[in-house]
């Protein structure tokens, strides 16, 4: 055979091998690279798409079930999705498999304390400091496992033997104090507190535990001041404002106590407290109307709550209704029958409505008993003493309700959340804009993307499976994630019976698409690439292709991978796109997107600028120009764009100009 005839034979053979590749369906996947399934399973895990992480690691265990890492992965997918026991036993099924991983054995401990069995995560931390005794995450979660225990002094011990390893931790401190308190040693807790926030001012839990030092020893002023601080650093915490409201009622600041349970309920809207105790502020104030509200709020969640109902029951008769208040009273009676403050109140209602009988036999009961009690007008809330929230004695109903206990919310330590969010430190940029089979949503409601030459491709895909532009893709469902393997392997058997090149077009387009949903970046590259051989000229494909390398590219910097040839490679594909459609400014901002990747914020600046003369109302492009013009030392322009950001939509704009403003 000459020479050309062999170079012939071989050209034909790898482009024979290369398109076999191409058109084997998707369920071969169970039976190729197992490494290649991970690596999917574990970007969408980065991605933070954890039902679609969990699809790929099924594969991977489906292949070969002897593995530990599918195993593991899958239980930090679980863990994420708050299926902890779940979690759990597949943790149980990696260790099996690899008994000497310490991170197995933290991750088990952490959802065993989420299922509240402390003593089992305990084992596991034990085991987990045989092998990695310096680990400071798993000395501290067994601390407060010991503290959930009310193994006090084993606790302390720890603590101690903590605080010399790593004397300059606030945290240890924290903890220590804490131990302290739950021993009922104020002074040495306020002492190891003061060393707490010596190191660290900075942390809203150490605040809070000072301030119910204070609030126990009914400093109000003081326990306000702390608590100021803390709201300042957890400005989402209800509890916060819940102590905070008693703090300032006690110091006879109603309106202050009333600002603050409407916040609370603000952000979380099923707070017992907040509507319980709002609702004798508003009846105390006159307001009882609204007052009325709130408890009907409170009986939804705890309909036999005699409390509520007595208090409800004093407002409906205030307020006319004296029919909806007997049967308010008549509860109460029946479980409280020598609650003579109730009699009384049912008798007037009966006399309001000409009920005599009804009312002389309350009046009997009353008198029979002897009682010599004033009865009159509500009184006023007791500032000299609240009731605990479980303490039902019904005389106690005109005092503020506090919780049983003033628990401090634990922070167990883990890299897992850190893993996935380290990308989410600082101000984020917006992500490039993508082609996808999913409809649009954004922050921007009201902005729907368009680009002619994508308006022309749809034109040759089938109506079910037209392309939009999106900004944000949404993870999805597992019946979502089941829906696109099952198209992916219609495809996939469509293209295996193309016999034109010409007519693998439209195909390897949508196969791409649906790879890139489901995150199998090579998966889309490859079939682009293919695209791209075929037609050279097509603007969305290499788009398309820039947004996936750009992730995989993205996914890799965080396992430590060299990206800078790849992130070149991103560069010149969008070079390509918008030398074939100039008038597409998503282009325009995605090629700004990975200037800012390699820290080159005036050439981004300038390809934002270059987007928005396009498109005037592309939000993400003036928050991304600002966020580079803030890099920039540009304050002035960066505030403005960030500012014009925020009016188109994008309303976590301002939060970035408050703080660039400190």
């Amino acid at each position: 055979m000459a020479v050309e005839d062999r170079g012939h034979f071989f050209c034909l053979l790898s482009s024979f091998l290369f398109f076999c590749l191409l058109l084997s369906p998707l369920k071969v996947f169970s039976q190729y690279n197992t490494d290649r399934l991970l690596m999917m399973g574990r970007s969408a895990l980065y991605y933070e798409d954890y039902v679609l992480s969990i699809q790929y690691f099924n594969q991977a265990l489906s292949a070969k079930p002897y593995l530990f890492e599918p195993w593991y992965y899958r239980a930090v997918a679980k863990y994420y999705l708050d299926d902890y026991a779940g979690a759990e036993k597949d943790c149980s099924e990696a260790i099996r498999r690899n008994p000497y991983v310490v991170g197995t054995y933290e991750l088990r401990g952490l959802c065993r304390i989420q299922q509240k069995d402390y003593a089992s995560a305990i084992s596991d931390y034990n085991t987990a400091l045989r092998y990695d005794p310096e680990s400071m995450n798993l000395w501290h979660n067994r601390a407060l496992c010991r503290i959930q225990q009310k193994d006090y002094d084993q606790a302390k011990a720890e603590i101690d033997t903590m605080a010399q390893r790593w004397s300059t931790n606030a945290r240890i401190y924290a903890m220590q104090s804490e131990v302290y308190l739950l021993q009922k040693d104020t002074t040495s807790s306020i002492s190891s507190l003061e060393k707490s926030l010596e190191l660290d001012a900075y942390n809203g839990n150490t605040w809070a535990m000072r301030s119910i030092i204070s609030l126990a020893r009914e400093e109000w002023k003081d326990a306000e001041g702390y608590l100021d601080k803390a709201i300042h650093l957890l400005p989402k915490q209800g509890g916060l404002y819940i102590n905070r409201a008693m703090a300032r009622f006690n110091q006879n600041n109603l309106r202050g106590a009333m600002a603050d349970y409407d916040m609370v309920l603000d952000f979380e809207p099923n707070n017992f407290l907040g509507h319980y105790n709002r609702g004798l502020l508003r009846a105390q104030v006159g307001d009882d109307n609204r007052a009325i509200l709130d408890f009907d709020f409170v009986l939804k969640l705890e309909p036999d709550n005699l409390m509520a109902l007595y208090n409800r029951a004093l407002l409906l008769e205030k307020t006319g209704n004296p029919r909806a208040a007997i049967s308010d009273y008549s509860k109460v009676i029946d479980q409280y029958p020598n609650f003579w403050t109730g009699l009384h109140q049912r008798a007037q209602c009966y006399r309001s409505l000409g009920m005599t009988k009804q009312a002389e036999q309350d009046e009997f009961r009353i008198l029979k008993a002897q009682i010599n009690k004033r009865f009159g007008k509500q009184p006023r809330l007791s500032k000299d003493h609240m009731r605990k929230r479980s303490d039902e004695d019904i005389e106690k109903y005109n005092q503020l309700a506090v919780a049983d206990e003033q628990e401090m919310e634990h922070e167990y330590q883990s890299d897992y959340r850190g893993r996935v969010q380290n990308r989410k430190v600082g101000m984020d940029y917006m992500p490039m804009y993508v082609l996808s089979t999913e409809q649009y949503q954004n922050a921007v409601k009201s902005y729907v993307a368009y680009d002619r030459q994508v308006e022309a491709v749809n034109h040759q895909l089938p109506a079910t499976y037209q392309l939009h532009i999106l900004c944000n893709q949404n993870t999805l469902s597992e019946a979502a994630t089941k829906r696109y393997f099952n198209r992916l392997e219609e495809l996939s058997r469509q293209l295996a019976d193309i016999k034109r090149e010409v007519d693998l077009l439209p195909l390897l387009l949508q196969r791409a698409v649906a790879y890139s949903v489901i995150q199998n970046y090579d998966g889309a590259i490859d079939d682009l690439t293919t695209y791209i051989q075929i037609d050279s000229l097509s603007a969305v494909a290499y788009w398309q292709r820039a947004v996936c390398q750009s992730r995989l590219n993205e996914f890799n910097a965080s396992q430590g991978t060299d990206v800078k040839l790849q992130t070149a490679r991103v560069l010149a594909d969008l070079s390509d796109a918008i030398r074939l459609n100039a008038s597409c400014a998503y282009l325009y901002y995605n090629r700004g997107n990975v200037y800012v990747q390699r820290h080159d914020y005036q050439h981004a600046v300038e390809d934002y600028t270059h987007a928005i003369e396009l498109d005037a109302h592309l939000a993400e492009a003036y928050y991304n120009r600002g966020l580079a013009r803030l890099a920039l030392k540009q304050q002035a322009e960066g505030v403005s764009d960030l500012s014009k950001a925020g009016e188109l939509g994008l309303y976590q704009a301002y939060s970035i100009i408050k703080h660039s403003r400190k």
